[in-house]
């Protein structure tokens, strides 16, 4: 069972192309077997909320929060380490500032 803040592998299609390719995010939520997740990359360069390799992922990372798209449970290939409870806040906080749109 996935939990919120589980770093994993999965296959993810792209939405500019058919193609599938094998690829980091991190796990939002869980539910009836569909997976929300943000889309980690090892670009730098990326906005997104850093992370670094002494949270366990291979490479430093960016999470990207404007990449947050649903898959199959299936689709996950493992899981490589999961968040600190500091770093699932960050990510909370900085969904809820950009969701707060919502509430107008």
């Amino acid at each position: 069972m996935l939990k919120p803040g589980d770093v994993i592998v999965a296959s993810v299609q792209f939405t500019d192309t058919d193609e599938v390719k094998t690829r980091p995010a991190v796990v939002l939520f869980e539910e009836h077997g569909n997976v929300v997740i943000a889309g980690i990359t090892s670009n730098l360069k990326m906005k997104g909320i850093r992370l670094p390799r002494s949270e366990g992922v291979l490479k430093d990372s960016v999470i990207k929060l404007n990449y947050i798209f649903t898959i199959s449970d299936e689709m996950v290939s493992r899981v490589v380490t999961h968040l600190s409870k500091e770093k699932k806040v960050q990510i909370f906080d900085e969904l809820t500032r950009r969701l707060g749109g919502l509430k107008s």
